[in-house]
C-alpha cells in the first residue's frame, strides 16, 4: 500500500512510499521520531495498529485508544461477555486472555457443529499458530493448554508454570507474534523498538516470519538497532533530522537504496550530528577505539577493522556528503608507507600519524612527559631513559625493520606496475623480467639503512617512532614502571584517565598527538614545515 508521509521544513512536497511493505524510521534521539510515526499513523485511522513490548510487559496507566488495539479487542470481549470478566493487568496478559477466550469460542462451535451433525474441519486458532510460531524460536520450551490456562514447562523437567516465569524475551516473543495475528486486514503496522528484550541472533529471523504471516499488512517499524534495519529485505528507510512543533514539519529524507555502507554503517551514522572519524581497530579491544574518541571528541568515532575499510568508508561517506551534509575523515597506522603514499592519503581526508603504529603515539614524548607528571615522576628522567632503551632496541632489530620496510615498498610497487595493462601474455612476461632490476630491492635495502643509521646515530627518537614497527615497544621500554605502574595495560589506562579527566595533562597529551597528525590542538591542519 502507498504511505503517505509529513510535511517537510524546508518546503518541498511530502514524500509518499509507493507500495511500501517495510518502512524503518531511523533518527537521533530528539530528533522527531516518534512524533512523526504518530503522525503517519494518524493518516490511517482504520488501519493503524501500534505494538510495543516495552508497553505491553508493563502495567501503565497510559491506555492506547486506537480502534482494533489490543486493549479496544480486549475491553469489547468483557462488554459482551456473560461469565466471569477478564482482569488482565497488562497488554501482554490482555493478549493471552484474549486468545484463550477465542480458542474457547472456536472449540464450541466446533462442537456446536459435531452434535447437530455437520461436517467441519477441526478448528486452528490463533493461539494454535502463536504455540507453533514460539516454540520454533524456543525449541526446548513447552505450552500446554489445561483447565482453561495457559502453561509453560521446560524439556527435561516436570515442572509446569504460568507466563509469569517467563522471560522477558520469552513473553515479547509471544506478544509480537500473537498481536500481530490480531491486527485488522490491511493494517499498518507500528512496531515501537523491535529490538527491546530481544536477541540480536533472533531478531530478523523472528520479523520475516512474522511479516510472513501477515502478507497483507505494512510494517513501520521504530528503531535504534542498525543491524535490523538493514537486514529488511523490502524495506524503505526514513531518516528523520529534525522536528519543528511550532508548524509541524520535519526535517527528513527517503535514504536511497544506493545508500549503504558497510552492512549499514551509513544508517548507524546519520543519527549522529557530528562530522564522522572512521578508524582501525573495533570498539572494546582495540588501543584506537577508546583512545581516539578522547583525542577527537568533535567527531563521533567508528572503529571499522582494517585499514582498507577505513580507506574506501571515508571515499564513500564523502560521495554521498551532498545528501547527507556530515563531514568524513579517517585514521590508519603510517606502518611502512613511504612519504608519497602518506601525501596521497591525506589528500582523499584520511590521517596518517607521524608514527609507525597507534601504539608508538603511546611512546609520542608529550604523551610520556604527562604520564611522569601525572604520576608525580621526574619527566626528564622517565623520558630520556625510555629513549635510551627504545634507540637501543631499534639499533638490534635496524636490518629487519629495514628488510619489511623494502618488502612494503616491493609489493606496492609490483601492485601498481602490474595493473598496467598488456597487448599479450608476451608482454607482460618481458614487463615482469624487467622488474627485479627496475625495483632494485638490494639498493634500496642499502638505502634504508642508511637513512635508519642516521636516525640511529643522531638518537633521532621521532623518526625512530616513525619507522619502528615494533608492537612490543609500549612494555620493553620499560615505560610504565618508570612512571610508577605496573604494567603497560596500566600505562594505558593511565592515559585513557588523565584524558578523560580533562585536565592540563589532557591538553598536553591532545596537543602531541594532534601534532603528531599534522594537527594544530585547534584541529587545523599544519603547514609541512610545521609538522
Amino acid at each position: 500500500m502507498d504511505i503517505q508521509l509529513p510535511h517537510k521544513s524546508n518546503g518541498q512536497e511530502a514524500d509518499v512510499l509507493r507500495n511500501a511493505r517495510q518502512i524503518t524510521i531511523i533518527g537521533a534521539n530528539g530528533s522527531g521520531k516518534t512524533r512523526f510515526c504518530n503522525w503517519v499513523l494518524q493518516q490511517y485511522p482504520d488501519r493503524a495498529y501500534r505494538i510495543s513490548a516495552l508497553r505491553a510487559l508493563f502495567a501503565t496507566s497510559l491506555k492506547p485508544k486506537l480502534k482494533g488495539s489490543i486493549d479496544d479487542i480486549y475491553d469489547k470481549i468483557n462488554e459482551m461477555s456473560t461469565l466471569d470478566k477478564g482482569v488482565a493487568a497488562t497488554e501482554f496478559d490482555r493478549l493471552v486472555y484474549i486468545m484463550m477466550v477465542d480458542e474457547f469460542r472456536d472449540l464450541m462451535n466446533y462442537k456446536a457443529h459435531l452434535l447437530m451433525q455437520e461436517h467441519t474441519e477441526f478448528p486452528k486458532t490463533k493461539l494454535d499458530t502463536v504455540v507453533k510460531m514460539w516454540q520454533q524460536v524456543f525449541p526446548k520450551n513447552k505450552v500446554l493448554r489445561e483447565n482453561g490456562k495457559l502453561l509453560f514447562s521446560t524439556e527435561g523437567q516436570e515442572d509446569r508454570y504460568t507466563s509469569l516465569r517467563l522471560s522477558d524475551g520469552e513473553k515479547t516473543v509471544l506478544y509480537y507474534i500473537g498481536a500481530v495475528l490480531y491486527a485488522m486486514p490491511g493494517a499498518v503496522v507500528l512496531v515501537d523498538d523491535p529490538e527491546v528484550f530481544i536477541h540480536q541472533s533472533m531478531m530478523s529471523t523472528l520479523w520475516n516470519a512474522i511479516e510472513e504471516m501477515r502478507p497483507d499488512c505494512t510494517f513501520v517499524y521504530n528503531t535504534h538497532d542498525i543491524d535490523f534495519a538493514t537486514s529488511r529485505i523490502d524495506n524503505q528507510c526514513v531518516w528523520v533530522k529534525s522536528f519543528d512543533p511550532a508548524a509541524s514539519t520535519w526535517d527528513y529524507v527517503v535514504m536511497p537504496s544506493s545508500a549503504k555502507l558497510d552492512d549499514g554503517l551509513y544508517y548507524d551514522l546519520l543519527g549522529s550530528r557530528k562530522p564522522v572519524l572512521f578508524v582501525e581497530g573495533d570498539d572494546t579491544h582495540s588501543i584506537d577505539g577508546r583512545l581516539y574518541p578522547l583525542i577527537f571528541p568533535e567527531y563521533t568515532v567508528k572503529p571499522l577493522g582494517s585499514c582498507n575499510k577505513v580507506i574506501e568508508s571515508v571515499r564513500s561517506f564523502n560521495d554521498l556528503k551532498s545528501f547527507h551534509h556530515l563531514d568524513s575523515r579517517g585514521i590508519v597506522d603510517r606502518d611502512r608507507r613511504d612519504d608519497k603514499e602518506v601525501e596521497y592519503l591525506r589528500q582523499k581526508k584520511i590521517l596518517v600519524p607521524n608514527v609507525a603504529e597507534i601504539e608508538n603515539i603511546l611512546m609520542l614524548e608529550g604523551v610520556i612527559r604527562a604520564v611522569a607528571r601525572y604520576q608525580h615522576k621526574n619527566e626528564n628522567d622517565v623520558f630520556f631513559s625510555v629513549k635510551k632503551t627504545v634507540v637501543k632496541m631499534f639499533g638490534d632489530q635496524l636490518k629487519s625493520q629495514a628488510l619489511m620496510h623494502v618488502r612494503h615498498r616491493v609489493k606496492h610497487y609490483v601492485e601498481i606496475r602490474v595493473d598496467a595493462r598488456f597487448r599479450n601474455i608476451g608482454a607482460l612476461e618481458d614487463h615482469l623480467l624487467d622488474l627485479v632490476n627496475e625495483i632494485n630491492p638490494r639498493g634500496m635495502y642499502e638505502n634504508i639503512c642508511r637513512q635508519f643509521h642516521t636516525y640511529l646515530d643522531n638518537h633521532d627518537y621521532a623518526m625512530i617512532l616513525r619507522v619502528f614497527n615494533q608492537k612490543m615497544m609500549l612494555g620493553e621500554s620499560n615505560v610504565a614502571s618508570l612512571c610508577g605502574l605496573k604494567s603497560k595495560d596500566d600505562y594505558i589506562k593511565t592515559v585513557l584517565t588523565i584524558l578523560k579527566q580533562n585536565g592540563r595533562e589532557a591538553e598536553a597529551i591532545r596537543a602531541a598527538i594532534k601534532q603528531c597528525f599534522g594537527l594544530s590542538p585547534d584541529g587545523e591542519v599544519l603547514d609541512t614545515a610545521q609538522q
